[in-house]
């Protein structure tokens, strides 16, 4: 078995890796005991690799066996989410678990739930009795509030009233003018003074909210239209709601008024706005002994409110030590409940009967985690595991560990794959980072990307541990071998390009030199060699050149020409203009791109022809390899049909048209034209290929027009390759749904079932497959079905479509990536133009203090601008876009995706999850 690979050819083996392929499944029935059933499913919840079924599929959540301990679990977590929004409150940070607990056995569970009662107890009856201390010592601190601001408005009524009455303003009527609601108000209603002119004022004193105060006021002076005098003034402290702990903001008043009439009213007002009203003595010295024995009793309040503090915050970190351990425990119980409600009960009631999926390679670890939990739970009965025979869907599970799992995932958002088809994301680990890179081709950028996910790769068991709740961080995280290996295949396609921040770096000497011609005859013909050239030299930046031909002067003294050739100054000689004007030294450039290109003006028509050819090789080239993964599939579920019908034609197809496209992009890639414009166009090849449309004979200027020796060979090999391209759609259109109509009137006239070859090996199996597996995958070929409910006229219409979208497919997907070349394209002139803007004007300051801090200042937005849209930006598009090519246009040729995945009862991921959701 191994870790390898096996050999993915036609031949099933009984164990392969489940990376190619799934993990070979079986359907198992598991028989339980009662008393052992529990101990049984806590240790499958630990091994975490069998996927139950409901077998009560009709019956509710309340008319299961186990709704009774669900209940009791949901209730204890209620319990425990009481306490942790406690512990949360005094921000208090629960200990941390150094090992995830087991599952506690059935007789523990009763002393959980009996601590976590106690503890809810204890901790609501502390938190009653300093609710109502709070609420008390907020009471005594209103009161003295109260008290002092009262002392201060008697003092003033007293006096504006003896004004009032010594200057008779009891003789008139009052007005709205005479009352105003406030803090300024300072004149009295005549009613107030008695025959002898003295004070006769009842008063009420009280808080409310300030907020409130406004409402207080105008119901105060409509109600008792006018005949109240209201003073109140803001409470500078803020107090505190007992329940809730929120801040309050209070104001006293005092309402003077006359009469027990006016006392009700300004009584139901105050009850109506909710104040709290206080007894106030009259005399000066009643207030005085009030204020005393109030400052005694708040104080006693206080020492006595801290204490209750300090033993709540006490209970509240002894509870925060064990209240981790005790949630996973709980959230384990009630899984294990859950999935026994998902069991059937036999007729003596004294055994538990499931229904399980498991991987085949796992049964002997079942096997004994099943002989464990029947030895903890002291049974006597063995609980006993068999294998059975399906014909259902089985589930697809592929093991990953934590460097497949990101790739996998990439995989499974677009689609499960069926049971036991080839697997896209052992390819996609490589495919996948290496068209990202063609698109993102840059070294240093690719640098970046390295070291930012090597640091997440190192630091991974420190972000693991802390693992928080941001969703953002957490997929970036989960990809951080994704963004390694883009990284680094970003270096590589960046040297490929040679580009590093968008300049071409010179490693190897160029392959190009300058022919120069005088007219003096002692240096007729001289040529230089840019690789030895002062401005070639090793690790050199070429920029800012000028033409050569704009120099002038003959002979040795020429500035440029020493010892018979031709030297190049940097600093001196102006751009090329076209490197067509100079010739090739004879030799290759050892790897990538000429850095003599970058200084070219025919730089971008050169990159751009490069990378579009490319791109459509590179297509060309994954598109084949999906098909010849579809031939794999055939052959291991022996669909020898589908091969004949489909693979066969659709192959001739893409080989006729695409096959040779490719065969003509490497030969000229290998083919040196002396005159460029010569070249052969690929596309007016193509285009008249398809028109049969041929010139009458070669082109003197292109001995290499043809890739034949005479033109007759080439029409007779482009016209075979046409007609077998047009002959591979009606073979794809038509030859299945013929095949199945004659297999389905053989099976009529025999009487027997109509069965294709699919089914009649799902049936009766095979040395290489389980039942049930071919059953499964003969939703490879669901149209072929000859079943009653598949018509001949379903079968067709499904071939139709499947060779419409096969023959546009191929176009309209070789077309689609042509994104390599226009992302690419598109990132290095971004670089280019962010360079020469921002940094370049750092960089050609002059040297000193000035061309230091110019370079400190660029280098600053250059920095940001690199990694905000260079990196984050663009690199986000090319992930789109080397997600979509490998949906679309590579696992569209191979890749159903319409199975089932394989879902284990595990604590695993819920524990992880319940930890997670803690910690923040």
């Amino acid at each position: 078995m191994g870790n390898g690979i096996g050999y993915p050819g036609c031949s099933s083996n009984e164990e392969h890796n489940s990376l190619f392929r799934s993990e070979k499944m079986t359907l198992c029935q598991l028989f339980l005991q009662s008393e052992a059933a529990y101990t049984v499913i806590a240790e499958l919840g630990e091994l975490g690799l069998l996927q139950f079924k409901d077998l009560n599929p009709d019956l509710s959540a309340f008319q299961r066996k186990f709704v009774n301990e669900v209940r009791q679990c949901e209730e204890m977590e209620r319990i425990l989410r009481f306490l942790e929004g406690e512990i949360k409150k005094e921000k208090i940070k629960p200990v941390g678990l150094e090992q995830i607990p087991a599952a506690p056995l059935p007789k523990e569970i009763r002393d959980i739930q009996d601590e976590l009662g106690k503890l809810e107890g204890d901790l609501k009856d502390v938190n009653a009795n300093r609710n109502q201390l709070k609420s008390n010592y907020l009471e005594l601190m209103e009161l003295q509030v109260v008290l002092k601001a009262s002392e201060h408005f008697l003092e003033e009524t007293t006096f504006h009233g003896a004004s009032a009455a010594g200057s008779g303003i009891a003789k008139r009527e009052p007005t709205a003018g005479d009352i105003e609601m406030g803090e300024k108000s300072e004149t009295v209603p005549a009613t107030s003074f008695g025959a002898d002119g003295s004070m006769r004022l009842n008063f009420l004193t009280g808080t409310l909210p300030t907020e409130k105060l406004n409402g207080f006021e105008r119901m105060l002076w409509f109600a008792c239209r006018g005949n109240v005098y209201l003073r109140y003034t803001e409470i500078a402290e803020t107090f505190e709601e007992p329940t809730t702990g929120d801040p309050i903001r209070k104001s006293v008043f005092c309402v003077f008024f006359q009469g027990d009439k006016l006392k009700q009213k300004v009584s139901k007002i105050c009850e109506g706005f909710r104040c709290n009203i206080y007894t106030i003595p009259k005399t000066v010295e009643e207030r005085t002994r009030m204020s005393q024995e109030l400052a005694q009793r708040v104080g006693d309040i206080h020492v006595v409110l801290e204490k209750t503090e300090d033993h709540r915050k006490r209970l509240l970190v002894n509870t925060s030590k064990d209240v981790r351990s005790l949630a996973v425990k709980v959230l384990k119980t009630k899984a294990i409940y859950h999935t026994l409600n998902m069991f059937n009960m036999d007729v003596t009631q004294k055994c538990l009967i499931a229904e399980c999926w498991a991987p085949v390679r796992d049964l002997e670890k079942v096997n004994q985690a099943i002989t464990e939990g029947t030895s903890k739970s002291n049974s006597e009965v063995p609980s006993v595991l068999n294998r059975l025979t399906t014909n259902e869907t089985i589930p697809t599970f592929n093991r990953t560990n934590k460097f497949t799992k990101a790739f996998q995932s990439i995989v499974d958002a677009y689609g499960i794959g069926r049971y036991q088809e080839v697997n896209p994301a052992i390819f996609t680990i490589i495919t996948f980072p290496f068209i990202f890179a063609i698109m993102f081709g840059d070294c240093a950028h690719g640098v970046v990307m390295s070291c930012f996910a090597l640091w997440m790769v190192i630091k991974e068991k420190k972000f693991l541990k802390n693992k928080g709740s941001n969703e953002i961080w957490n997929m970036i995280f989960g990809g951080r071998y994704i963004i390694l290996l883009m990284g680094l295949f970003s270096i590589y396609t960046g040297f490929i390009y040679n580009d590093f921040f968008s300049k071409s770096v010179n490693l190897f000497g160029s392959s190009w030199r300058v022919t120069k011609y005088y007219p003096d005859a002692s240096h007729h013909g001289n040529s230089t060699d840019l690789a030895n050239t002062t401005l070639v030299g090793n690790n050199t930046t070429f920029e800012n050149i000028t033409d050569l031909s704009n120099t002038t002067g003959h002979g040795s003294d020429h500035p440029y020409y020493i010892n018979g050739h031709l030297y190049i100054d940097l600093h001196h000689v102006p751009a090329f203009t076209h490197l067509q004007s100079y010739n090739r030294t004879g030799t290759v450039y050892p790897i990538g791109v000429d850095p003599i290109w970058m200084i070219a003006s025919n730089k971008i028509t050169f990159i751009n022809s490069y990378k579009m050819k490319m791109s459509i090789a590179v297509g060309i080239i994954q598109m084949l390899f999906g098909l010849i993964l579809s031939f794999l599939n055939h052959c291991y579920f022996r669909s020898w049909k589908s091969i004949f019908c489909e693979f066969i034609p659709e192959m001739i197809f893409i080989l006729s048209i695409f096959g040779y496209m490719l065969l003509l992009i490497v030969l000229k890639w290998l083919t040196v034209f002396n005159i460029t414009s010569c070249a052969p166009s690929i596309l007016v090849g193509f285009i008249n290929m398809f028109l049969f449309s041929y010139p009458a004979e070669i082109p003197d200027c292109n001995p290499q027009f043809v890739l034949f020796n005479d033109l007759a060979t080439m029409k007779m090999v482009q016209t075979i390759l046409v007609g077998a391209a047009g002959i591979c759609i009606p073979w794809l259109l038509i030859v299945k749904p013929v095949v199945i109509g004659i297999q389905r009137c053989f099976s009529n006239k025999n009487g027997a079932a109509p069965l294709n070859e699919d089914d009649n090996a799902a049936l009766h199996g095979n040395g290489h497959h389980p039942a049930g597996v071919e059953a499964q995958m003969s939703q490879t070929d669901e149209e072929d079905v000859g079943t009653e409910e598949h018509g001949m006229g379903e079968v067709i219409v499904h071939q139709c479509i499947h060779t419409i979208e096969y023959c546009l497919g191929c176009v309209s997907n070789t077309a689609s990536y042509l994104r390599l070349w226009a992302l690419s394209l598109a990132h290095a002139q971004l670089s280019e133009v962010l360079w020469n803007m921002v940094l370049k004007t750092g960089l050609t300051m002059n040297s000193g203090f000035t061309g230091a801090a110019m370079l400190s200042i660029t280098f600053a937005p250059f920095a940001c601008l690199t990694v905000a849209v260079l990196l984050m930006m663009e690199g986000l598009s090319a992930f789109l876009h080397a997600l979509r090519l490998h949906w679309v246009e590579f696992n569209s040729k191979f890749f159903y995706g319409d199975g089932v995945k394989f879902l284990p009862f595990t604590f695993k991921e819920a524990t992880a999850a319940r930890l997670t959701a803690d910690s923040d």
